[in-house]
Formats: C-alpha cells, structure tokens, sequence
C-alpha cells in the first residue's frame, strides 16, 4: 500500500461517490444491487479515514437531482440510507454523524431515522463523517442567499458592503466545519456535479475511473498521496510558499 506522510494528511475529504449503477449493470445486477455494494464501500473508507487520522469526511450520497430517478431506485435508495444507518460503525469509532442537505424532502422515517442518529453521536470527536443527502449546492447558496436577506430586513440593515465572502461561508450548511483540502471523485466522470461549489474553491481534486463498490483503503491512499505530491499554493507564487522568494 503507497507510503503516505502522516504529517501531511488532509483534514477534510470529501467524496462523490460514483459508479455504483454501472458497476451493478456491468454484472447484470440491478443498480440498487450496486448500491448496497456501495454502502459497505462507506464501512470501509470510513474506518479507514479514522486509522489515518482524517478529521472530516463528506459522502455525497444523494442529490437533489435524484429526486428525478425513476420511482422505485428512489424508494430503494432511501430504504438504503435507512439501512446504512448503522451506529456501530460510529460508536465504535467514537465518529460523530452530520447531514447537509434538504431535510424537509425526505421521507419522515428516514428523517427520523437521521436525526436519531444525529443526536446520539453529537458528542464524539476522534472524526466527523458528513452524508450530503437530499443536497445540491446551488440549493444551498441560494438558502445561504435567503437567510441573509431575511437577517439584513430584521435587523433593518440595507448594507450590502456589510457582506462578505465569511458571510455567506457562516449561512451555509457546511459552517460547522473546514473547507475540504481534498476532493476525491470514482466512477470515471470528470465533474464536480453541484456538490460543495463554494467549498471547493481551493481543494486539490482527484479523479479515478473505478467505481466506488470497488474503491478500497489502497485507492484511498493513492488519493491522498497525490494530494500530498502536490504544492497547494492559493493564490501565491511556488516561491512564496517555499519561502524563497527574492524581490
């Protein structure tokens, strides 16, 4: 497995979890036969991000553009996300569990279900797995948009100088948490598909072409050592960062 600098770990990975329909289909399996592979993937990268010392990991599991499947892979995959929900993984790992996305959209039980999770792994600390779930981030800028208008209307403030680029970074749901350093993508396509826009300003992207029923801890550590190859500079010159610019 690649030898990875213990020191350079990213503190945030977020992951967009593609292929697990193809995989499915590739064996003449249903798609959701694909996506229960894809939730033990979840298990392992999971537990695996907790031995390497990651402090947040985001999994985006489900869209709003996925509202448009077909009805019964809708029903089959939010049956799924009850399922996975699963607090061993967490207790056990001492993981604490948050959401990000359109809680109002999903099913009451699985709502429940989220929540109830939620509250009883408030407390833990050793990581942080985030599910993006009923999520886009064009839907969550455009809350963040609207929670600031209606705070600016209450306060009776019409500064819009008073907005800042912190500003908007404090009304999304992602708030609580760092931007990711590391944003990794399976499945072969090379997009970011609406997931964490803002966020992801400045994270290293990584793209691979195997599905994600497949992507196990060595891929992992292929991903993260090619963040760690890279020099991450955010706006300043390479000598900048090494410290040896000279005017």
């Amino acid at each position: 497995m690649t030898e990875l600098d213990k020191q350079r770990m990213p503190e945030h990975i977020a992951i967009i979890m593609d292929g697990n329909g193809r995989w499915a289909m590739e064996r003449n399996e249903k798609r959701t036969v694909g996506h229960k592979a894809g939730v033990e993937t979840v298990r392992r990268i999971t537990t695996e991000c907790v031995k390497l010392g990651v402090k947040y990991l985001t999994l985006y599991t489900f869209s709003t553009e996925n509202w448009n499947r077909p009805a019964d892979e809708v029903s089959a995959l939010m049956g799924l996300v009850l399922s996975s929900l699963e607090e061993e993984i967490f207790v056990k790992n001492n993981v604490r569990f948050c959401v990000i996305g359109d809680m109002d959209r999903l099913p009451a039980d699985v709502r429940a279900a989220v929540q109830q999770l939620v509250d009883h792994t408030a407390s833990f600390t050793r990581m942080t797995v985030v599910v993006a779930l009923s999520y886009s981030s064009r839907w969550e800028i455009t809350e963040a948009v609207k929670g600031i208008v209606a705070e600016m209307r209450a306060d009776g403030n019409a500064d819009v100088e008073s907005i800042t680029e912190d500003t908007i970074s404090q009304h999304l749901q992602t708030r609580f948490m760092p931007d990711p350093d590391l944003l990794i993508r399976t499945g072969g396509e090379l997009r970011v598909s609406n997931y964490l826009l803002w966020q992801i300003a400045y994270s290293e992207l990584y793209f691979c072409d195997t599905y994600w029923p497949d992507f196990g801890e060595a891929d992992l550590h292929k991903a993260i050592a090619s963040y760690q190859s890279r020099q991450r500079r955010f706006g300043k010159t390479e000598q900048q960062v090494s410290g040896e610019e000279t005017e």
